[in-house]
């Protein structure tokens, strides 16, 4: 019996350390929410700044529609209404003055087209970034740790990829991945180069080519990156990757690949921010390599992802 209890203690203890050994704490400290933003400084903003040299900005945010296509469950649903008024004839005993206004109310899934992915999003067997368990962080009234309120305004150098240029095509196909080798090619074709604290941007065309022409298509699949690839970029230590598609990794993965793994290697085991959906078309018509990235998410207390309009200036 004495043995038995020994030996269930001694299993017990090898199996909390076995599970220990499955987290890494952050660089930043155990008690870091900011991830990779902390690579931001003042001198790299001011660096980002100084790329601004044309006065030309562009909206990096896709147009949000009631009804597009978004990762099942997701939706949007817009109200317009007139609360206590309806454009009636006689306003004057509301306001004091003849007044006519619109309101709106919005149901929808802050997951939906342009949107910032925070570091509590996705995790692995109940993990996030920092050795956050998801069952003390995330009550159905929102996250106690990693929302998306933590994540100060992101001021940047942004690079653009144009993996549809080094294909030679307007558009991606559906799944085609995209393999370090192929981004390693592709930036040095565009004399593309990504510096620590970095926003890393993909232009594969899908969006552009597929969001209005064949949404049913454009939310079931995508081009985008293998699990080899986002731990290449991860390893380039950026402060976020993105591209201008719905989810970043190829869907459906690769053979021997996770789906959506990327999200894994990119948030909880690196605290780098993932920017879905960018309205990358413009950039790469342009061919502008780099640029200065601006944004400042709406601090929803408790939120997992938001729903985001950066941009870019060069």
């Amino acid at each position: 019996m004495r043995m038995t209890r020994i030996t269930a203690a001694l299993f017990s203890l090898l199996t909390t350390v076995a599970h220990a050994g499955d987290c890494q704490p952050s660089i930043w400290g155990i008690d870091d929410q900011r991830g990779a933003t902390n690579r931001m400084t003042e001198e790299s903003v001011i660096a980002a700044a100084q790329l601004v040299q044309q006065g030309k900005t562009h909206p990096l945010g896709i147009v949000l529609k009631p009804g597009m296509p978004a990762y099942p469950p997701r939706s949007v649903q817009l109200q317009v209404v007139q609360p206590g008024q309806h454009f009636v004839t006689d306003t004057t005993t509301i306001y004091g003055w003849d007044a006519s206004s619109n309101d709106d109310l919005v149901q929808m899934w802050l997951g939906v087209g342009p949107q910032l992915d925070g570091l509590g999003h996705m995790g692995e067997a109940g993990m996030f970034y920092n050795c956050n368990a998801g069952k003390d962080i995330a009550p159905i009234t929102g996250l106690t740790k990693l929302d998306i309120s933590k994540v100060p305004p992101m001021v940047a150098r942004g690079v653009l990829i144009d993996m549809a240029r080094h294909f030679g095509v307007a558009s991606m196909s559906a799944g085609q991945p995209i393999t370090p080798d192929d981004l390693r090619a592709a930036m040095a074709e565009q004399s593309v180069t990504i510096n620590e604290g970095d926003v890393v941007l993909l232009h594969t065309g899908w969006t552009d080519a597929k969001l209005d022409t064949a949404p049913e298509e454009w939310g079931r699949t995508i081009p985008g990156i293998t699990n080899a690839a986002a731990s290449y970029l991860a390893s380039l230590k950026p402060m976020a990757v993105g591209a201008d598609t719905w989810g970043v990794g190829a869907v459906p993965a690769i053979e021997g690949d996770k789906i959506f793994y990327d999200h894994v290697v990119f948030l909880k085991q690196n605290g780098i921010f993932i920017l879905e959906t960018m309205n990358t078309g413009r950039l790469a018509r342009e061919s502008v390599g780099e640029f200065m990235f601006v944004l400042g998410q709406a601090r929803l207390q408790g939120a997992v992802q938001m729903i985001i309009n950066p941009v870019a200036m060069w």
